[in-house]
């Protein structure tokens, strides 16, 4: 399955949303703008977006809440140890309160690969990051950083847009 992602305003996004009524499209609001993101297996739907592979899927999104998705720039000999450590990993992330889906997304032209994850609330999702479990999962990251990155990940952070009533 691919996922598709592009930024613009939400009025410029709303736009393709209403002219595709049969595409589940995500609205989001960031610091940045609007991004708007799908996922389907055949379509093209933006002109200048970002195209990706689902490689890791839980849950399911949902049109309310808070999305985190971490950046991570990953170097073309390093992705396959990159994505055995993810298919590797502890779920517990899925068992955390307010947790509502994740996925990995390899990008397929650029080398920046997107951790998506969905929580009901920031608030969640700050609990996940002080917990037990996010030490667990995150232990064998070191300070400095790792060499099969080739620039700094980044976060984004966004809410699910909601139509003002």
């Amino acid at each position: 399955m691919n996922a598709y992602m592009t930024n613009g305003t939400i009025d410029f996004l709303k736009k393709i949303e209403q002219k595709n009524p049969d595409i589940n499209l995500h609205l989001m609001n960031s610091s940045e703008g609007g991004i708007a993101y799908y996922e389907n297996s055949n379509r093209k739907l933006f002109s200048s977006g970002r195209e990706y592979e689902v490689i890791m899927q839980t849950g399911e999104i949902l049109k309310e809440g808070f999305v985190v998705m971490n950046n991570i720039p990953v170097s073309d000999e390093s992705k396959p140890g990159f994505e055995h450590r993810f298919k590797n990993r502890s779920n517990t992330v899925e068992d955390m309160t307010g947790f509502q889906a994740f996925r990995l997304l390899r990008p397929s032209i650029n080398n920046t690969y997107v951790v998506f994850t969905q929580w009901h609330t920031a608030h969640d999702f700050e609990n996940w990051k002080e917990s037990d479990q996010f030490k667990e999962a995150h232990k064998n990251q070191s300070a400095k950083k790792p060499a099969h990155f080739m620039e700094q990940p980044f976060l984004t952070t966004c809410t699910m847009y909601k139509e003002e009533e």
